[in-house]
């Protein structure tokens, strides 16, 4: 269940995938004013549900996986509701006591602790090996010409936070890629300005070594993820930033983050060795070669469903 932004719903499919053979997706959420309160203090959830979406009412599941603040509310009213039978795991710090669940599934830079929380380094995904493989199949005879080695670019908002000359500046780092003879594939998100992609496919016009998508036909996110040498993301996606992280390509990040829990989870990782800030230089090591929290997660979920009579996965 969540609100049905594109990153919640990843994360909870995700890891509903990984447990159960054929979960059931909500998109579910609070009218205003309500979902504006924090979660615990919210009175009566289920009483001031979004009428343009999903009404979650009885049979209660088994189980039930939230993602997002959004969420959290009418999670604790479930499990309230069903007398304790629906096991709730809640993804991402829901701002609310953590007994109000059966198990919540936090970043590692999150301060919420307790006995049933589980931190994990990344965002949850369903970036995996098998869906890699097949992307890199769909795509090798796709990718921009040449031999050099392929920078893998994911563009979030690099001008976010009214960064307006960003866009210069990762462009200058990109020319010196180019320069050096490396190719580029460069794939744009919903999130990235028009400006931006016109920016860089203007810049770029004409090379056949450079790839610029336009978000039209075959997204190529995939693919770049699944065959580039290294991968340069934008620093405002966590989710991007852990995508790329489940490949074993050195990962470096653009820009700077706009607030402290996004500051925390950058610097945690570049304190790992897992990320490095983007230069246009030669690409970082990386100590570790895999980073995903799903199997954390996932190992969490299977211990409370064998702990409890009656469930399994």
């Amino acid at each position: 269940m969540t609100t049905g932004e594109a990153g919640f719903r990843t994360q909870a499919r995700s890891l509903a995938n990984a447990v159960f053979a054929a979960p059931r997706e909500m998109v579910a959420g609070l009218k205003p004013p309500w979902d504006r309160l924090p979660a615990a203090w919210t009175p009566a959830p289920l009483e001031h549900l979004d009428p343009k979406r999903d009404r979650p009412a009885p049979p209660w599941p088994d189980v039930l996986i939230s993602c997002g603040r959004g969420t959290a509310a009418l999670s604790m009213a479930i499990r309230k509701a069903s007398g304790g039978r629906t096991l709730t795991v809640q993804i991402q710090d829901p701002l609310a006591p953590a007994d109000r669940f059966d198990l919540v599934v936090a970043m590692a830079h999150d301060t919420i602790s307790g006995p049933n929380v589980v931190k994990v380094a990344t965002a949850l995904h369903d970036v995996t090996g098998e869906r890699l493989a097949d992307a890199a199949a769909a795509w090798s005879e796709r990718m921009p010409a040449g031999s050099g080695p392929l920078v893998g670019v994911i563009l979030g908002d690099p001008t976010r936070g009214g960064r307006a000359a960003a866009g210069e500046v990762l462009l200058a780092g990109l020319r010196r890629l180019r320069a050096g003879g490396a190719r580029l594939a460069i794939v744009a998100s919903r999130r990235t300005p028009e400006a931006v992609v016109a920016g860089l496919r203007d810049a770029f016009s004409g090379d056949a070594g450079v790839l610029v998508w336009d978000r039209q036909g075959d997204n190529p996110y995939l693919g770049t993820l699944a065959l580039a040498d290294r991968l340069v993301v934008t620093s405002d996606s966590v989710s991007m930033i852990s995508e790329a992280l489940a490949t074993a390509h050195p990962v470096e990040v653009f820009g700077q983050a706009q607030n402290a829990r996004h500051r925390r989870f950058l610097a945690k990782l570049q304190a790992e060795g897992q990320i490095a800030p983007f230069s246009g230089g030669p690409p970082p090591p990386r100590s570790t070669q895999i980073v995903s929290g799903l199997a954390v997660a996932t190992q969490a979920v299977r211990a409370l469903l064998a702990a409890r009579t009656g469930l399994s996965a």
